[in-house]
């Protein structure tokens, strides 16, 4: 028997979704082309401006709570989460890598809103520029606005089958 998970079309068509974006506004000069990649992207595939909402944060350690917070408020389909942090001399970008990453799955995960992880994890500020690049290849921000619209899709998708593949 085929599965039914096969035949999903996880399209890109944002026209119908309403998205926050939570931005750390810490490492600016690198969120600030995350978040216009993530704009651009969600703009390419029908998202209306007026359905885009952009949340800003001091910090990555900001960005779980303020997601969950957006979530919570039943205004969003969506949450696409953009920071940047650098491994510094101390164990402290360890502690904020992993709480973030966390927080972010455990919101996402307790409230049901699809969220994506767009949060840069680099040795160093060149390569944080390098993955904020300004092509959708290499801007992780346009890639965070696809992950989440597609995960959104195949949630809809989901609701919309029975586990045994008949719709609902």
């Amino acid at each position: 028997m085929k599965s039914s998970l096969t035949n999903f079309n996880s399209d890109c068509d944002a026209s119908d979704l309403r998205i926050a974006l939570v931005v750390s506004t810490y490492h600016g000069e690198v969120t600030t082309l995350l978040h216009s990649g993530a704009v651009s992207t969600l703009m390419d595939v029908g998202a209306s401006e007026d359905k885009v909402v952009t949340i800003s944060v001091p910090g990555a350690f900001e960005i779980p709570l303020a997601a969950r917070r957006a979530a919570e408020s039943g205004s969003f389909d969506a949450i696409v989460c953009l920071g940047c942090l650098i491994r510094g001399e101390t164990p402290h970008f360890d502690y904020i890598a992993s709480s973030v990453a966390h927080g972010i799955m455990v919101a996402s995960q307790e409230t049901g809103i699809p969220m994506s992880f767009g949060v840069l994890t680099t040795n160093t500020l060149d390569e944080a520029k390098a993955r904020a690049g300004s092509s959708q290849q290499t801007n992780k921000g346009c890639e965070a606005a696809l992950a989440v619209i597609r995960l959104v899709k195949v949630f809809q998708q989901l609701t919309r089958h029975h586990p045994n593949g008949e719709k609902g």
